[in-house]
């Protein structure tokens, strides 16, 4: 890494200077197959010829006028998320964590209409929501938090899954909670998945108890489960959520959609973005959702997903470093037993496959939605090889 820039990563030794669907290619013409997509982002491929088109066409037009004046695509944008999600207003931002603070904001205001003067947001145990300091304060874990200890402390916490432990918070803080928030499969901590009826439970307690129910699809949105979004596995509506990765495809958008009594909240001045909205990020919002209908990779990211999750379990079953593998869609974990010094580096060298390890020791594979048959193969049979030339933990 270049002293110039800040300390803040560990990348690999390897950079790319173009990308096709699912490949990559590095400086010296070698091919890699991309189960990262950028952690979730380029859900319809690298230099989809609709995303160029999209792309090179608005330059030429208008990049930015500020939300002081209306913006075309980004009326066109929400209507087609909020139709999407059954929702009903739509905030645009630049990132994630903007997204996941905007509905912090939207949890605050509602709080403070019914006179709540010290609100609580109930948060779960291993979250990722961003890395703001007010979304650090809703996320879990020491590497993320270490040195920034201060943050404030509107939320409790209780481990993800656990109805049981929500009855509790409710029946000693239920006077000053006005929202959970929640991914429907936590991404970064290792792909957990929620139990079976989680999330139509919470729908339940937030109904009965005034709360908002405020769902962090940043990581399983816009295709990734094999639905538009997670929460329609279970046929429910949250009253807010967040979005941003594969929105864009790699241009930085985040989005707040929110319904009922959480869409009328702001009012002008309340919130804002200087960026956000932009007319090239919304068209190119718009671009990807077309792409992810007109191919139908929705039924391709489910199709896939189930061939990849089966033919793991099967290729990997006698692997005694593998303590599980789980998923939905194409949002896929293998969880070992250890963490496994250099195993992205083994993939990409030895195998010209991309992976991401997450939580030290599960390896996160988020393909494109493009991925065909052969492509999961090829995944199955490089993570294989990877484990097996590994013949120790932890050094």
């Amino acid at each position: 890494m270049t002293a110039a820039l800040m300390n803040t990563y560990q990348p690999l030794e390897l950079s790319f200077i173009k990308g096709l669907g699912t490949r990559l290619w590095d400086q010296a013409g070698r091919e890699y197959l991309d189960a990262v997509a950028g952690v979730a982002v380029t859900n319809v491929g690298h230099s989809h010829p609709r995303i160029v088109s999209a792309i090179s066409e608005q330059a030429g037009l208008l990049l930015h006028t500020s939300n002081l004046y209306s913006i075309d695509w980004q009326q066109s944008l929400a209507q087609k998320l909020t139709q999407l999600a059954g929702m009903e207003r739509a905030f645009f931002n630049n990132s994630g964590a903007e997204a996941n603070e905007t509905a912090l904001k939207l949890a605050r205001l509602y709080g403070w209409r019914k006179g709540i003067e010290q609100p609580l947001v109930v948060v779960m145990a291993n979250a990722f929501h961003g890395r703001t300091l007010g979304t650090l304060s809703a996320s879990d874990g020491p590497a993320v938090r270490l040195g920034f200890n201060e943050l404030p402390g509107d939320f409790v916490k209780v481990p993800f899954g656990d109805l049981e432990a929500l009855e509790q918070v409710q029946r000693k803080h239920g006077q000053r909670i006005v929202a959970i928030l929640v991914e429907p499969i936590q991404g970064e901590s290792g792909v957990q998945l929620a139990p079976p009826g989680y999330l139509k439970a919470l729908r339940e307690l937030c109904n009965r108890h005034a709360w908002l129910l405020m769902l962090d699809e940043i990581q399983t949105g816009i295709g990734r489960t094999g639905r538009w979004f997670a929460f329609q596995h279970e046929g429910i509506v949250p009253d807010v959520m967040t979005l941003a990765k594969g929105l864009g495809n790699g241009v930085p958008i985040g989005a707040c959609l929110a319904r009922g009594r959480a869409a009328d909240l702001f009012t002008p001045g309340s919130h804002g973005s200087t960026f956000g909205g932009n007319p090239l990020a919304c068209r190119v919002g718009c671009t990807v959702l077309e792409i992810i209908e007109e191919q139908g990779l929705l039924e391709n990211a489910r199709v896939q997903g189930e061939c990849l999750l089966t033919r793991l379990r099967a290729e990997l079953a006698d692997n005694p470093n593998v303590l599980a593998i789980r998923g939905q869609g194409l949002m896929i974990g293998i969880e070992l037993k250890q963490p496994i010094r250099d195993l992205t580096l083994i993939a990409a060298r030895d195998h010209g496959l991309l992976i991401n390890v997450t939580r030290g020791k599960t390896i996160r594979l988020l393909p494109p939605l493009t991925i065909d048959e052969r492509e999961v193969g090829m995944i199955v049979r490089g993570v294989g090889r990877s484990l097996s030339h590994v013949s120790s933990f932890g050094q």
